[in-house]
């Protein structure tokens, strides 16, 4: 395969119009590396093809805005929002998403195609500004499944026996050692957490509110891999007393030794096979995993609202987070951002006073607040400038194929 040309993004002044032409550039460019065959797998009912991210946010597009707010718009295709709706109850059935990877038509180019057609129909729509938040909801929306994108390709590769790159000569980021504190000290007190003021969030980040923080510390720096190999040399995987009794089951019943992607002194990322680097941060580790490493370690995870009581002094669009996809691997910078989501010890759950908004774009977040754990921070395949100190990733406690990784806690 080739790799895929510089994706630098578009900043974040330039115009509405100018950020969405390029978040649809830039999920384009994130297939050009692929054949139909590899946009078409699908490895595991969590992921979804290449292919299928494409189609989907096409059709979030031209169903919530073209459909809705363009007058005498025609469907490009009737039968394909049967094909390409995720969850959205409110727009009738949809195919199983376990079974996206049969779906061999429409072909990688037809995609393609209807993408070209919504791209041209919805120039009328981009200068309303009674549409602004829709479209930017639109642009968010991309962004976030260009991740999904990235890490579904790289389990869909790893998941062939001959572990085909997606990139071809990349030997991953060159590790930074970190020079940030040791422990960013926080005194406790209340803490006003949320979104409010200008900008755009999910619904799910707010509304703003207030809790009371007891003093701690949030680790300077990223747990590494050399950590997590002496947590694996002790016989962290095999000591009932540092899991949670749902962990333990999950190692037991999945026969778990180590983070996904990983055999004797390699890691698989998106140029191939690699030799690991002991001071690359730790990544593709469930919730489950990162708890038993930080009970080891004597220390915790923080809980999401310690993270961004810390996190509102730093800058979000520094770390290692998506530019270009020969640089798609954590790195040991020193930025609270990037790298990998971290997981927190909070569930995720509504905030005092959430309401859903209103309409089917009012499914997007808080029909799943049960069950999952709370990641915050950014990773090396979230776009840069995507996230922010109140975003709210969430992912089910077993979950590990998305970049997640920890960054420890303590009491004071």
């Amino acid at each position: 395969m080739k790799a895929a040309s510089s994706l630098s993004q578009t900043e974040p002044e330039a115009s509405l119009e100018d950020r969405f032409r390029a978040t649809r550039q830039l999920s384009e460019a994130l297939v050009a590396p692929l054949s139909d065959a590899d946009a078409t797998i699908q490895s595991m009912p969590d992921t979804s093809p290449a292919k299928w991210h494409l189609a989907h946010t096409t059709w979030f597009l031209e169903t919530f805005l073209l459909r809705d707010h363009l007058a005498g718009y025609t469907r490009y295709d009737d039968r394909w929002p049967f094909l390409f709706n995720s969850y959205y109850e409110s727009e009738g059935a949809r195919h199983a998403r376990a079974a996206r990877g049969m779906l061999s038509r429409p072909s990688l180019d037809e995609v393609l195609a209807w993408r070209s057609h919504v791209n041209e129909a919805i120039t009328p729509l981009l200068g309303r500004p009674d549409l602004t938040s829709l479209i930017e909801l639109g642009i968010q929306h991309e962004q976030q499944h260009q991740e999904l994108l990235l890490t579904d390709i790289k389990h869909a590769l790893w998941s062939n026996p001959l572990g085909f790159a997606y990139l071809d000569g990349g030997e991953g980021r060159t590790v930074r050692l970190s020079a940030s504190p040791e422990w960013h000290e926080h005194p406790g007190g209340i803490a006003r957490i949320g979104h409010e003021g200008p900008g755009f969030a999910y619904d799910n980040e707010g509304p703003a509110h207030r809790v009371l923080l007891e003093p701690f510390a949030l680790a300077g720096g990223l747990v590494t891999t050399r950590a997590w190999d002496e947590f694996i040399a002790d016989g962290g995987y095999r000591a009932a007393k540092l899991w949670l009794s749902d962990g333990w089951a999950w190692v037991q019943r999945e026969n778990i030794s180590a983070p996904l992607y990983w055999r004797d002194g390699e890691h698989f990322i998106l140029s191939g096979w690699r030799e690991r680097d002991p001071d690359a941060p730790v990544t593709h580790i469930s919730y489950y995993e990162a708890d038993a490493f930080a009970t080891w370690a004597g220390l915790r995870l923080p809980t999401e609202f310690e993270w961004e009581a810390i996190g509102r002094g730093h800058s979000a669009a520094e770390g290692n987070q998506l530019d270009e996809a020969a640089s798609v691997e954590p790195d040991g910078s020193d930025s609270l951002f990037g790298g990998c989501w971290q997981w927190t010890r909070s569930a995720y759950l509504p905030y005092p006073r959430f309401r859903p908004v209103s309409g089917a774009v009012g499914e997007y977040n808080g029909k799943f607040m049960s069950g999952q754990f709370v990641l915050k921070g950014a990773s090396c395949a979230t776009p840069r400038g995507h996230s922010r100190a109140t975003y709210r990733n969430f992912f089910y406690p077993h979950q590990r194929w998305q970049f997640t990784g920890l960054r420890l806690a303590k009491d004071l």
